[in-house]
């Protein structure tokens, strides 16, 4: 099958409703089995593929762009097949070792815009980013300053679109104003944490997106593992880690009701997790960061199935929502 195309949000890039996600790339997944994953993504329909310039972590900071870019210089139309979205306000580390508190700090200044965005091009070897994506939002900056550099690379033709990651409602809001305000596009789409177990973002983040248009693009669908069938892999004696395990124990009333209602869909827990999410109107595509082609082939279940309301009424019995959006939520 091929996975279907949506818009981002009100505009008009097609990506795919799955994001491939990079993150795992040059430390827990080698750059052969890196290429092998990213091929099969092209296979499967997903176009739309999602980094950092921060990801490496432990191996290289920058680590993740470049295996990305030299997936890129293999050609064969890989580059021109892919939305490419990557991010910026992190640390990111450099061969010259003497200290530049412009670029070593994390922030969203006009300088730090340039001069990062230059730096991914370079290790992703391609001359435009189709989503530039502020990676936190900067509260000290000016929006005068962080809206001029951006709009800058557009006129340059180095990014495309621009979109934000880890932003309060009212930070979109202020974003999009202060865009409007200087007859720019602003804001395409929000890159927020959004799974069952954490559905924060349905009381002020997910109207925010719907208000201005924005495509919501969860990061980490599945907690980090928790919902993706932890407890019986615990129970078979699978490796899980010390901090899901501890998670397990804390939820394992959920856990019980979750797992065993997917038994009863005769689906798996990640896939029941995905379709979740993929049902919101407002979700463009959860971020999915396989380590192996296997958890890519399962994941792309989820968009061939659709959940019954009776189902979604027991996940929203089994991990309550904040109670709607504010300020209903809360008063009235």
């Amino acid at each position: 099958m091929s996975i279907e195309t949506t818009r981002l949000g009100r505009h008009g890039v097609l990506v795919s409703k799955l994001c491939l996600g990079t993150m795992n790339f040059g430390w827990h997944t080698n750059q052969d089995d890196s290429f092998a994953i990213m091929d099969r993504a092209l296979e499967l329909g997903i176009n739309f593929f999602d980094t950092a310039d921060v990801y490496g972590w432990s191996e290289r900071r920058g680590t993740t762009e470049s295996i990305l870019g030299n997936w890129f210089a293999l050609g064969d139309g890989r580059r021109e097949a892919v939305v490419l979205a990557t991010k910026v306000y992190n640390t990111v580390q450099r061969d010259d070792q003497r200290p530049e508190p412009n670029t070593d700090g994390r922030n969203l200044s006009a300088y730090k815009i340039r001069k990062h965005c230059e730096a991914s091009l370079r290790r992703l070897q391609t001359d435009h980013i189709d989503l530039y994506q502020m990676h936190h939002v900067d509260r000290e900056c000016p929006w005068d300053e962080t809206w001029q550099a951006f709009d800058a690379l557009v006129k340059q033709g180095k990014i495309v679109y621009v979109g934000s990651s880890n932003f309060a409602g009212w930070d979109i809001a202020t974003a999009c104003q202060e865009a409007s305000r200087r007859g720019l596009m602003g804001l395409v789409s929000e890159q927020s944490i959004y799974h069952l177990d954490n559905r924060t973002v349905e009381l002020e983040v997910i109207p925010a997106c719907r208000h201005y248009g924005l495509g919501l693009i969860p990061w980490s669908p599945l907690a980090g593992g928790l919902l993706g069938g932890a407890l019986g892999k615990l129970e078979d004696g699978r490796r899980v880690s010390e901090g899901v395990q501890k998670q397990i124990e804390a939820k394992r009333p959920q856990l019980e009701r979750y797992e065993g209602l997917c038994r009863e869909l005769g689906e798996a827990p990640a896939t029941v997790a995905l379709a979740w999410l993929l049902q919101n109107p407002i979700v463009t595509a959860p971020i999915i960061g396989p380590r192996t082609i296997d958890q890519l082939d399962s994941a792309v279940r989820a968009t061939e199935i659709t959940l019954e309301a009776e189902v979604l009424a027991t996940l929203d019995e089994t991990f309550p929502g904040p109670g709607g959006e504010a300020p209903g939520a809360y008063a009235w």
